[in-house]
């Protein structure tokens, strides 16, 4: 378990930024911040980004936990975050809404699969790219009781739609646990949806929470 004596720092690294929590709060910060602010501190790390593992592995006080995560029937390619966010629960639908969007299903313990889509920055750029008029920000509010009658609520409506019905197919009645970037404005659109940007830390404490201090 973690001595209160000796705070450490978990830190979940993507490709562009750092997720740091220190069992109080969540921040983000680029990598070369993160790396010349916390060389020097106890960290525990899970990491997708390759071109920064050599450096990762060279800094004395850093740890990398991704070999002690295991999930039951996880592919072997699958992103340690996505494991990590699958053992921060119980059963469950887990929905990590960053710049891409991943949803996995756990029943009984273990993983029955899941599948990936674009995060809602790259689904708006995809628009941009088709013609200038459909460049837009999206609408988190946009009604799904009427068809939309503006060119923002018709990609917005798309946009969220798309992501809700696949989500909606899988749930049956499983728990909804959404984090990610663009997790609590997803989590709206869903009944009895438990947001919380911390899943995937309770995931990797649950996983180091009884190694020796």
């Amino acid at each position: 378990m973690f001595c209160e004596e000796k705070p450490i720092v978990l830190a979940d690294i993507g490709n562009t930024r750092f997720h740091l929590f220190d069992g109080v709060r969540v921040w983000h910060l680029t990598h070369k911040e993160a790396l010349r602010e916390y060389r020097k501190e106890r960290v525990y790390y899970i990491n997708v980004c390759q071109s920064l593992e050599k450096e990762l592995f060279s800094i004395k006080n850093w740890h990398n936990i991704a070999p002690k995560i295991v999930l039951c029937g996880a592919y072997e390619t699958m992103g340690v975050d996505r494991k990590a966010l699958c053992l921060s629960r119980g059963d469950g639908l887990y929905v990590d809404a960053g710049s891409a969007i991943t949803v996995d299903v756990v029943k009984s313990g273990c993983y029955c699969g899941g599948f990936i889509l674009p995060g809602i920055l790259a689904w708006l750029s995809c628009y941009a790219s088709i013609s200038t008029a459909l460049q837009s920000e999206l609408n988190p509010k946009v009604s799904f009781d009427t068809l939309p009658r503006t060119t923002k609520d018709a990609i917005s409506y798309g946009i969220i739609g798309s992501i809700k019905a696949l989500i909606d197919k899988h749930r049956c009645d499983l728990p909804l646990y959404i984090t990610g970037g663009d997790g609590e404005l997803l989590s709206g659109f869903f009944e009895d949806a438990f947001y919380d940007s911390r899943l995937v830390f309770d995931g990797m404490y649950k996983v180091i929470k009884d190694q020796e201090c």
